[in-house]
């Protein structure tokens, strides 16, 4: 089966084979983000209150950053209503959860709920889709990136992984603020500004090196741990015209601690296919389509994933296939002749037999 088909098409098979439960919000798990919460306000205030050795904080730092991430990871699950379905609640929370990222709750539904979740991996509608060679020609700066050695850039890429998902929010204000009604865009705006308001105020009371180490560092570390599933959620995978999240989408799999300790973001495919789902069930939504489709799921360790990143460019030359724009070295995408364990270059004659799958639309 080669052809596109949309979410709505596959959870409409899926669905019947759930239970109900499946489609409650789960409030027990707050407790999860209570945790991150606690441990992340205890390890401020440690830092903040006492001269520790730098040892030890360095140490308080790690965990700080593994909170953030993983409070992030929480706060994108309060806002998709699988926790609570209180709105009013599920802003607060997510607020809380986002906090230390500064990503507001309003923007976050509009740019990732709305935006992402409806258009993934379109070309030209989804906010986080990568460039196209098309794209690229129109863009000087980025242009003169391209121009550095693959393995120069892929390094730079990957350092940058620790600010990235920070930067593309900012992005995310600018692109998308002035489509609130007029009558929202200051809650918008104070969404934006609290979060920085209060780390600016942190660091003037106590100082830049402490600010350093409880929010700095850890900063890197969070962003690190969010960029790190997003770059392998759809970055592998080709441009789509039709969302279909088994060819535009991959999952990964991690320990099953990790996946405690993330809310189970790993399950990505089955996430898409079912936004406002108890993550609680992905596993049995990942079988049941295995079952049903299993030519057309990808899954792979996050491990995999990212070496495959390292080993490919990041350019669409066109829907399925990856370029390196300096070189015109083109490699394939997953379900496109991509193996993750043996990236290799498409052959100029693989290129000219290779037809594109997923080219047609069936939605009944």
């Amino acid at each position: 089966m080669s052809e596109l088909r949309t979410f709505g098409w596959y959870a409409a098979r899926v669905a019947p084979h759930l239970p109900k439960e499946a489609f409650q919000p789960v409030p027990s798990r707050l407790w999860g983000g209570l945790a991150y919460l606690i441990v992340a306000v205890s390890g401020i205030t440690a830092i903040g209150v006492f001269d520790l050795p730098v040892i030890v904080n360095i140490a308080i730092s790690i965990v700080l950053g593994l909170c953030y991430g993983g409070i992030g990871l929480f706060a994108h699950e309060v806002l998709h209503g699988t926790v609570i379905r209180n709105r009013k609640w599920r802003d607060i929370i997510g607020a809380i959860g986002f906090w230390p990222l500064c990503v507001g709750p309003k923007l976050w539904r509009k740019w990732h709920n709305m935006e992402h979740h409806i258009h993934t991996q379109h070309e030209h509608d989804d906010p986080d889709a990568w460039a196209t060679l098309e794209k690229l020609q129109k863009k000087p700066l980025l242009r003169k990136i391209y121009k550095l050695p693959m393995w120069l850039r892929t390094v730079i890429s990957f350092i940058l992984l620790s600010v990235m998902f920070t930067f593309h929010s900012s992005r995310m204000f600018k692109t998308y603020i002035n489509e609130f009604k007029p009558k929202d865009r200051p809650a918008v705006w104070m969404q934006l500004i609290l979060p920085w308001a209060t780390w600016i105020a942190l660091l003037v009371w106590l100082g830049p090196s402490k600010w350093f180490f409880f929010y700095l560092i850890p900063l890197f570390i969070a962003n690190a741990i969010v960029m790190g599933y997003i770059s392998t959620n759809h970055r592998l995978n080709p441009i789509t015209t039709v969302n279909d999240p088994l060819a535009n989408t991959l999952s990964v799999t991690v320990p099953k601690w990790v996946d405690v300790l993330h809310f189970q973001f790993s399950y990505h495919a089955e996430h898409h296919l079912f936004p406002g789902m108890n993550p609680k069930y992905f596993p049995m939504v990942k079988d049941k389509v295995k079952e049903m489709w299993p030519d057309r799921y990808f899954e792979m360790p996050l491990t995999t994933a990212l070496a495959a990143l390292w080993q490919t460019p990041r350019i669409y030359h066109n829907h399925t296939e990856l370029i390196d724009p300096e070189t015109g070295t083109v490699y394939g995408t997953l379900g496109n002749g991509l193996d993750p364990s043996n990236i290799e270059a498409k052959k100029p004659e693989d290129r000219e037999a290779t037809v594109p799958i997923y080219s047609k639309v069936k939605n009944h």
